[in-house]
């Protein structure tokens, strides 16, 4: 692979609610330029009621869809969002995403791993949890923060109908997808 990559300098592009960089790459004696999204972590949380066989999850209009006048711009998606605080622990946002997306106060959440979202072009890293919850976990109506502006829906969907939209490519989130396949992998027996 030959000399590591080294960065020269940093120029700040945009620094709003998102920020936006462009970096100085020194590589084999060669310099060039990425821009870059400096976005932080976030979490994203599939909650499954084992009893019931029925996962979770919200829908709402996000903008990349939007901007590129996608036919169907509300994505049905994991409850998932950023880390808000410095120093919040990724189970604390799950758990916080969870109750102020869909309703739900949860008691178990099992780490899925952390993975890259789009390495080329943002350093977001995401959390992901698989976390069973029973009726007695429902606490709220769910649907956001209304000073986000989020227009959330709650979804309950079967994981056997989940499973089979992941299948046949119908999943258009893709931390949905992967968490839909996770669960499945760990727990066949609900599907």
């Amino acid at each position: 692979m030959g000399e590591a990559p080294v960065i020269e300098a940093v120029e700040t592009l945009h620094n709003g609610w998102g920020r936006y960089l462009k970096l100085t790459i020194r590589q084999g004696g060669e310099t060039f330029s990425r821009e870059i999204e400096d976005h932080g972590s976030g979490v994203a949380v599939l909650p499954f009621d084992p009893d019931r066989r029925v996962a979770l999850l919200v829908r709402q209009t996000r903008t990349g869809p939007l901007f590129l006048s996608d036919a169907e711009p509300a994505l049905l998606e994991a409850p998932a969002g950023l880390l808000d605080h410095t120093g919040e622990a990724p189970e604390a946002a799950a758990r916080r995403e969870v109750l102020e997306e869909i309703g739900v106060r949860l008691r178990t959440l099992d780490p899925a791993g952390e993975a890259y979202s789009s390495p080329g072009c943002t350093t977001e890293s995401i959390h992901l949890y698989l976390a069973p919850f029973g009726d007695e976990d429902r606490v709220a109506a769910g649907g956001g923060l209304a000073e986000e502006h989020e227009g959330i829906e709650v979804v309950e969907r079967p994981l056997d109908s989940l499973l089979a939209d992941a299948l046949a490519g119908r999943l258009r989130d893709m931390k949905t997808l992967a968490l839909t396949l996770l669960l499945h992998a760990r727990r066949p027996e609900l599907f």
